[in-house]
């Protein structure tokens, strides 16, 4: 079987959380949303760079009651590049929350408590 790519990770990951905890009937209603961070030319990233891109930034934010969460998206041997390593630290230096996952089962396991 073909590895899923980050992309199908991610969409199923946002589909579950969404799901489950986003919806108008959900008390709290949570919030889940992407940042895509990737331009198809230079002068599209010069432009979202000079607007407040942020080079390596979470693929993912959930903002829950009082709680903010950073979801990194990985295949399996996918790795981080210095600027999402960087972000990471700074988050987490922030207090905050951040996962690095490489599968949908992993995801869902972070919320199998909440």
């Amino acid at each position: 079987m073909k590895d899923k790519t980050e992309a199908k990770i991610q969409q199923e990951c946002f589909v579950f959380y969404k799901n489950t905890y986003c919806l108008n009937h959900h008390k709290p209603k949570h919030i889940i949303f992407a940042v895509p961070n990737d331009s198809s030319s230079k002068e599209e990233t010069m432009r979202k760079l000079a607007t407040g891109m942020l080079g390596g930034v979470a693929d993912m934010i959930i903002v829950q009651p009082n709680k903010v969460i950073f979801i990194e998206v990985k295949t399996p041997t996918g790795t981080q590049q210095p600027n999402q390593k960087q972000f990471e630290a700074d988050v987490k230096a922030l207090g905050f929350e951040y996962h690095l996952v490489r599968s949908f089962e992993q995801f869902k396991h972070i919320f199998a408590n909440g």
